[in-house]
């Protein structure tokens, strides 16, 4: 599983795109912080820029590399090595890519211009949700036998991540405007990985107030310790779960 991984995690970091997207998010982030003396400021921004770049790349990268090694590993499989190991092995390799790729783009830079609790926050949520894509990229990889449709899968799960889902919620909010939702919505982020690294970077800036009743309810559940413990756990589900399912999936798919 492990050389499996260091094959791949070798092939990957030779790769122009993943050093373009490290050095993007390192162009981005050090102009932002040197453009604007306000370090919140600062951070707001990288946040808005991460929760759209991270699950973007994340998920059409690892589905792109997936199909693009099929018949890597339709040899592996010919092998004595157990198909978890094959997929874990692939998992581990593309995922500590990107991830690297993110820690020196994004981490980097955050630790030298705005280190402290809600950095580290930024840096944990942004690694955790690169991992819930990758997750999700290889559960729709493995569902799917055509490359196209894979990556239009992967896709449409960012896409519904990152707009549909909050148009979806505007649209329940509107039609049930008459009942008392707040504690409701609450429950409601859980179905969004987005929407949960938002909530935690952002109620870490002490911007709550903005966001009227709902965010100082978010202020009170999501910003005291087991509200942040709930909402990490949370993304670890996001980042176990489509594994799991992609594993089981894997061992009975025909190759």
């Amino acid at each position: 599983m492990f050389k499996i991984a260091k094959y791949i995690a070798l092939d990957i970091i030779k790769s122009k795109v993943v050093m373009a997207y490290t050095l993007l998010l390192m162009a981005i982030c050090i102009s932002v912080f040197l453009t604007d003396a306000d370090v919140t400021k600062g951070l707001v921004s990288i946040t808005t820029i991460m929760l759209i770049i991270v699950p973007l790349v994340s998920v059409v990268y690892a589905t792109t590399y997936y199909f693009n090694a099929a018949e890597f590993t339709e040899l592996l499989v010919s092998q004595p090595i157990s198909r978890k190991n094959i997929l874990l092995g692939k998992y581990i390799g593309i995922s500590s890519s990107i991830l690297s790729a993110f820690l020196i783009g994004v981490g980097v830079p955050v630790l030298l211009f705005a280190f402290g609790s809600t950095g580290i926050i930024l840096i944990l949520t942004g690694s955790l949700l690169t991992l819930c894509f990758i997750s999700l990229a290889f559960l729709a990889s493995v569902a799917m036998r055509d490359k196209a449709k894979g990556i239009g899968l992967a896709l449409m799960i960012w896409f519904y991540c990152s707009i549909i889902f909050d148009g979806l919620v505007l649209v329940f909010l509107y039609a049930l405007s008459d009942y008392p939702l707040e504690k409701v919505l609450i429950a409601i982020t859980a179905f969004n990985p987005i929407d949960l690294a938002r909530i935690l970077v952002l109620l870490q800036l002490d911007i709550a107030a903005l966001m009227g009743y709902t965010g100082a309810l978010f202020q009170d559940f999501f910003g005291s310790g087991f509200g942040i413990v709930f909402s990490f756990g949370l993304l670890m589900v996001w980042f176990v779960v489509p594994l799991i399912i992609s594993l089981r999936v894997f061992r009975k798919k025909d190759l």
